[in-house]
């Protein structure tokens, strides 16, 4: 029997529509501190269609007013979101941390992702390149034929439907890298909020619809719901008023929402990140010279919070070799030396402790740590395998979310690149090489750029850093969409489409393309980048 603790810190479990709070009428859920599988109040009503069609109504009818604020104005917005998280302190952390299971230091650093990623699109839209300003001069001389005016800049989709996602309680969830970028956009957002941490996006909810009324932002600008995702969520991704989706999770829960836009008679785009191994090559050289310190940091980076990242490195390619044994036997050495953590879930916990048992069953255990006997805790493990039966088996290629890996044993470099073409669209591609394996690491990236969203060397591919040159995406199915990125200031792009005036009479048109560049940006006029 589990047991109930009180950490409402005032919330109250109730969705927030149009700045209204809405208690819900469906089945109550609570969130659950994984480390001790205490339940935490208050409860959270789902909510149903009714409530799902306020919310897209609310965020229609917002959209002209939010998309028609400058740019410095909703700078000062997500500004004032950032400040509004930071300002939950203690409340906002203690709360993450519960309902997750992760410690105070790594709910710390989310904060403070959170509120930067916020700051970064308030800086982009200072910028003002976003706008991807173009003009096209009339040329009525031209011959054969006379060019008209032509200018072009970008405008924002529409409302946007945002899911959370259950291993970044923040960063990728209510106020996470969609929400920001779709708000910087201009289009307004719809949430729904993840069962494994409802207190905490209340708060986080409550923290944006502050910032609205602070700001003057039209209430419709940002709704949260609660809801069953096969059922509310699929509803939101349905509703015609919502006009793009961001989402982060599984495959099989992404698919279905990219099934789901595609059937609607308007289809719209679902930017969804889904599923990914992160293959990690180590090249020859690299495992004679240091292959006991590769294993090691290895570890390090495949069990960093109990392997719950979409970067974990889930695969290491290499050709079988004595520095490839120095390798397995330092990474044996480094799981020992580990302590199981909790995991997100329950269910994540099981799913978990079920794909460890598969890839038991199809290859050879290298290395696994034992259960603490802590609630939900699972041991990391890595396992080996010939690159023959690799690439002949589903279960060894498929993502087990959590602290497992596969090694693959390949004859030789040409097997190594073999195994790379095989594999699926990932998020990440990592080398590790040497001075003397430039030849066989130059090949291998050709390979890598068809494969990978984002290729490192000699580094580790947890930890994704946000800024203007990240891509956190990847071909299929690693995201729904491989010219995309989740994170970083492209991110923006997804929720805007390029418009072109052509002889709009001067009086009528945008700043962004006006005479005379009312707002100083960098503009490409005639084909040249130029700030006139």
């Amino acid at each position: 029997m589990t047991a109930t603790v009180n950490q409402t810190d005032a919330l109250t479990g109730q969705m927030i529509i149009a700045g209204t709070y809405v208690t819900g009428s469906g089945d109550t859920i609570r969130g659950l501190d994984p480390s001790t599988n205490r339940v935490l109040e208050p409860g959270y009503a789902y909510g149903s269609d009714s409530d799902v069609d306020t919310a897209c109504s609310a965020a229609a009818s917002a959209f002209d007013q939010y998309r028609a604020t400058t740019s410095e104005t909703r700078a000062g917005f997500l500004e004032a979101i950032a400040e509004n998280l930071e300002a939950l302190g203690d409340t906002l952390i203690n709360r993450a941390a519960a309902e997750s299971g992760l410690p105070v230091g790594r709910i710390t650093g989310e904060v403070g992702r959170t509120s930067g990623q916020l700051r970064l699109f308030a800086g982009v839209l200072r910028d003002g390149g976003w706008n991807g300003a173009r003009i096209d001069p009339a040329q009525p001389d031209r011959s054969p034929l006379p060019r008209s005016d032509i200018r072009q800049r970008k405008i924002p989709l529409g409302p946007v439907a945002v899911f959370g996602a259950s291993n970044f309680p923040l960063a990728f969830s209510v106020a996470g890298g969609d929400t920001a970028s779709a708000l910087a956009a201009g289009c307004p957002v719809v949430a729904k909020a993840h069962d494994a941490h409802p207190g905490t996006s209340e708060l986080v909810g409550r923290a944006i619809t502050d910032a609205i009324a602070r700001t003057g932002m039209p209430a419709g600008t940002f709704s949260l719901l609660y809801g069953f995702g096969p059922t509310l969520g699929a509803r939101l991704v349905t509703d015609p008023r919502i006009k793009a989706v961001g989402f982060t999770g599984s495959r099989s829960g992404g698919t279905t929402l990219v099934a789901a836009a595609a059937a609607r008679r308007e289809p719209i785009p679902v930017y969804a990140e889904m599923s990914s191994i992160n293959p990690v090559f180590v090249l020859d050289k690299a495992l004679q010279t240091r292959g006991a310190e590769l294993g090691k940091a290895f570890i390090g980076s495949l069990t960093l919070g109990s392997g719950q990242f979409c970067t974990n490195p889930g695969l290491v390619i290499a050709v079988d070799s004595p520095g490839l044994t120095t390798f397995i036997d330092a990474a044996g050495a480094a799981i020992a030396d580990t302590v199981p953590t909790p995991m997100l879930t329950p269910t994540i916990a099981s799913s978990y402790s079920a794909g460890v048992e598969a890839l038991a069953a199809a290859s050879t255990v290298e290395a696994q740590a034992p259960g603490s006997g802590a609630p939900n805790s699972c041991g990391a493990a890595v396992f080996s395998t010939d690159a023959d039966t690799f690439l002949s088996s589903d279960v060894l290629q498929q993502e087990v979310f959590g602290s497992a890996s596969v090694v693959v044993k390949c004859t030789d470099a040409a097997q190594v690149r073999a195994v790379a073409a095989a594999l699926e669209g990932q998020l990440t591609a990592t080398v590790h090489a040497d001075d003397a394996d430039m030849g066989d690491a130059a090949a291998l990236l050709n390979v890598l750029e068809l494969k990978a969203g984002r290729i490192l060397f000699d580094g580790w591919p947890t930890g994704v850093e946000v800024g203007h040159a990240m891509v956190h995406g990847g071909p299929y199915p690693s995201t729904s969409d491989s010219r995309s990125t989740s994170v970083g200031s492209l991110a923006i792009e997804r929720f805007l489409r390029p418009v072109a005036y052509q002889d709009v009479p001067p009086a009528l048109l945008p700043s962004a393309v006006a005479d005379g560049n009312p707002d100083h940006l960098w503009r490409r006029i005639d084909g040249r980048l130029v700030q006139d």
